[in-house]
């Protein structure tokens, strides 16, 4: 059987650009080296579940060889998953929105403010993670809290924007001041990478209408 491994992506050079907003260099390239470390995991779990006996008779809900791997493989490979999206949607101008995700911002949350308030409070709320997230039921955008790298949106949801509460994001820069944390990712959104997700969920979306 093929093991198929994971590949990091370089960090993007444009989330440089949020050391204006006061986000600094090093804060992402200690980062990334965090990301890494999600995607080593990752292969290397891939590999054990690969090699393992999967007899049902010793697998076990309290404790067993599977459940850990399985359990702390969505950990690993939501590290990955996460920090690719967070990194691709930063180093832009930021500010209000602009294109198709200005109109749906607006339609399910009223305006930009209205949704950067919302935001910024479910930020402050979340131990690790924020997901703006299209849900495919029924179109909606909500503003999802993850407490964890493997605590999802609902299934059926496809997150478009991802803000990092965990304090290795901005102990660096900032401290405890989370808020002023997210006010700065705020300023640094790249609006052009958030509408080329939604535009790529909304077709996801509308085939399966």
């Amino acid at each position: 059987m093929e093991i198929v491994k994971i590949v990091a992506k370089p960090l993007p050079e444009k989330v440089y650009n949020t050391e204006s907003v006061g986000i600094s260099r090093k804060t992402h390239d200690e980062h990334y080296k965090l990301y890494q470390g999600y995607v080593n995991k990752a292969n290397e779990i891939r590999e054990k579940l690969a090699a393992l006996d999967k007899d049902p008779a010793k697998a076990n809900q309290t404790y067993s060889d599977i459940r850990v791997l399985k359990v702390e493989y969505t950990f690993a490979l939501g590290g990955v998953k996460n920090h690719e999206l967070y990194f691709d949607i930063l180093g832009g101008k930021g500010g209000a929105p602009t294109g198709p995700v200005a109109e749906w911002i607006n339609k399910y949350f009223g305006s930009y403010e209205a949704w950067a308030q919302d935001l910024k409070a479910t930020g402050i709320a979340a131990r690790g993670w924020v997901w703006l997230a299209l849900d495919h039921d029924d179109g909606s955008l909500f503003n999802y809290i993850g407490d964890a790298q493997n605590t999802f949106p609902i299934w059926n949801a496809t997150p478009i924007l991802a803000l990092d509460t965990y304090e290795h994001a901005y102990y660096y820069d900032f401290q405890t001041a989370r808020a002023k944390y997210i006010d700065a990712f705020l300023q640094a959104i790249d609006w052009d990478a958030v509408n080329a997700r939604l535009e790529q969920a909304l077709r996801m979306y509308n085939a399966g209408r």
